[in-house]
């Protein structure tokens, strides 16, 4: 999942050196904040030792991913990208998205509460 977070990342990266965006300094540093955060947050949440953390951390990574996707529409509207970059890269982050969404489901159910709680 972190794996897919930073490739997201990266190919967002990618479109926004290589096109126009790059002088649109707001989207710009909106589009490289959010698709970070998704990233840095599954990270951070990993590091806490703690289901309870993590959970919480997921559900930020999952709103940056939501709030990636938005900017992506906001990118494909002022004609920075083209159709098929932006659904690419739209199906990227709802994959991610879904994907979150499913591993906050089984940790909520699972009994083991993280290694910080042993013992």
């Amino acid at each position: 999942m972190w794996k897919l977070s930073r490739i997201l990342c990266i190919d967002i990266n990618i479109v926004a050196n290589n096109t126009e965006l790059r002088k649109d300094y707001r989207l710009y540093n909106q589009i490289d904040g959010s698709s970070g955060s998704v990233m840095d947050n599954i990270a951070e949440g990993f590091e806490r030792n703690g289901n309870k953390e993590f959970i919480q951390f997921l559900s930020i990574a999952k709103a940056s991913c939501g709030e990636t996707r938005s900017q992506l529409y906001r990118v494909f509207d002022r004609n920075y990208i083209n159709e098929k970059d932006f659904n690419k890269l739209k199906n990227q982050a709802i994959a991610l998205s879904k994907m979150i969404g499913g591993f906050i489901s089984y940790l909520q159910k699972s009994d083991f509460k993280g290694s910080k709680y042993k013992d």
